[in-house]
């Protein structure tokens, strides 16, 4: 039983990572919070389907189709669908896909794949199917604001789905765990990352990823973890 996974940085400012998958006889993976969302191509017994995976605001089980192979694209905080809105812990299937091309914003698109992601990306750029927040950007990339601090919360909430603070709780939550794969003792994870103590450490892995610091150390391979 296995989930194969690879993912790849990308040089666009409108994505986060590009990254495809096989399953081999996994039923089921704890979906870790994550605050981009994906649009998401897989297929199973020659049928095609296509998503958009809104951010993840908690971990959850998520079923995997068996002997299924998956590309998906992780856009940038910051970057959405105007004509879609964007819905937390949701995944909406886009009708209609093919082999070929599935249909988005009225057009009809050739399928993506792992090596041409970033043109695919700048041709809905191009066609304004998505967009980024330069305020949002801005706030990211660590620039002072030129709105208020109101109109920042009401920005950022509308282009990631998210707050501030659950975008930063993610990210830490996320980090921490990856610390704790590579064998970094958990308590340099909680100063290093600046949680209060063990207990906050604790409940913020299993808020939003799924595992105790122990389970981190030796995972289950039935159930595999998306960060992994």
């Amino acid at each position: 039983m296995a989930l194969e996974v690879e993912s790849r940085g990308s040089d666009s400012p409108f994505i986060e990572r590009v990254w495809r998958s096989r399953s081999h006889g996994v039923g089921r993976m704890t979906s870790v919070a994550a605050a981009t969302w994906d649009l998401v191509f897989w297929e199973q017994g020659g049928k095609v389907s296509v998503a958009v995976q809104g951010p993840e605001s908690k971990a959850s089980l998520a079923p995997v189709p068996d002997e299924a192979t998956f590309f998906g694209i992780s856009f940038a905080l910051g970057t959405s669908m105007p004509h879609l809105p964007i819905l937390v812990d949701v995944s909406t299937e886009i009708p209609g896909a093919t082999r070929r091309s599935f249909h988005l914003k009225g057009s009809s698109w050739h399928l993506p794949g792992y090596d041409d992601a970033e043109e695919f990306v700048r041709r809905l750029v191009r066609e304004d199917v998505i967009d980024r927040d330069p305020v949002v950007t801005a706030v990211l990339n660590g620039a002072p604001p030129e709105v208020s601090e109101r109109t920042v919360q009401r920005r950022f909430l509308a282009a990631t789905g998210l707050t501030q603070g659950a975008v930063r709780q993610i990210g830490r939550a996320r980090r921490a765990a990856e610390l704790i794969r590579e064998g970094v003792p958990v308590h340099d994870v909680v100063h290093r990352l600046g949680y209060f103590d063990q207990p906050h450490l604790a409940r913020s892995l299993s808020r939003y990823v799924g595992r105790t610091a122990t389970q981190l150390t030796a995972p289950d391979p039935a159930e595999p973890l998306s960060l992994f």
